[in-house]
């Protein structure tokens, strides 16, 4: 994944109705670890990794990068939103150069089917906006994965294209803070 550009990180703290997206701390930790070992949140995403494998290699502060938000609700990670470059190699992009942001976020179990997804993807998508105005915005998503495609269309996301790739067809979308004419 290459680096998301010039800009200053981390943020202040986006704040919504129900949730903050914020920087990773250390008491993060052992949600992080949940997050990569649960087979619920890892389905689509090529399964849970060892959770011994985790402890040993997740470090104090997780995730401590550009790009990398914290869903936190009432004090405690519920999950993470992530903006990074997609990479030129893999398929799916909407510039001839590729390097497209690309969101992706997990939630932890408990936090599903509340609307947090929704919520805390539209707050890092609007910071986005104000930090690269006029910049695309893509996600791709298993089909099998329904869910992840609904909130994608809520978010805004138009699908581009199908493709085959990690063994599945993926949904590929572009979301765009330029108004669209027409």
């Amino acid at each position: 994944m290459a680096e998301l550009g010039p800009v200053v990180w981390p943020p202040a703290p986006l704040r919504t109705e129900r949730l903050v997206l914020r920087e990773p701390e250390a008491r993060d930790r052992a949600a992080f670890v949940d997050l990569f070992a649960s087979s619920e949140v890892r389905t689509y995403l090529g399964g849970p990794r060892p959770r011994a494998e985790l402890e040993g290699a997740v470090p104090e502060v997780p995730g401590r990068r550009p790009g990398v938000f914290v869903v936190d609700y009432d004090g405690a990670m519920i999950g993470i939103v992530t903006l990074d470059r997609r990479d030129a190699e893999r398929p799916g992009h909407v510039r001839p150069d590729a390097g497209e942001a690309e969101l992706s976020y997990m939630l932890l179990p408990e936090a599903w089917g509340r609307g947090y997804a929704l919520e805390a993807c539209s707050a890092a998508l609007g910071w986005f906006a104000d930090a690269f105005p006029g910049e695309p915005v893509v996600l791709c998503t298993q089909v099998a994965n329904d869910r992840s495609v609904r909130v994608a269309e809520k978010l805004g996301f138009t699908e581009m294209e199908r493709f085959e790739e990690f063994d599945a067809e993926q949904w590929f979308g572009v979301w765009s803070s330029v108004p669209r004419s027409g």
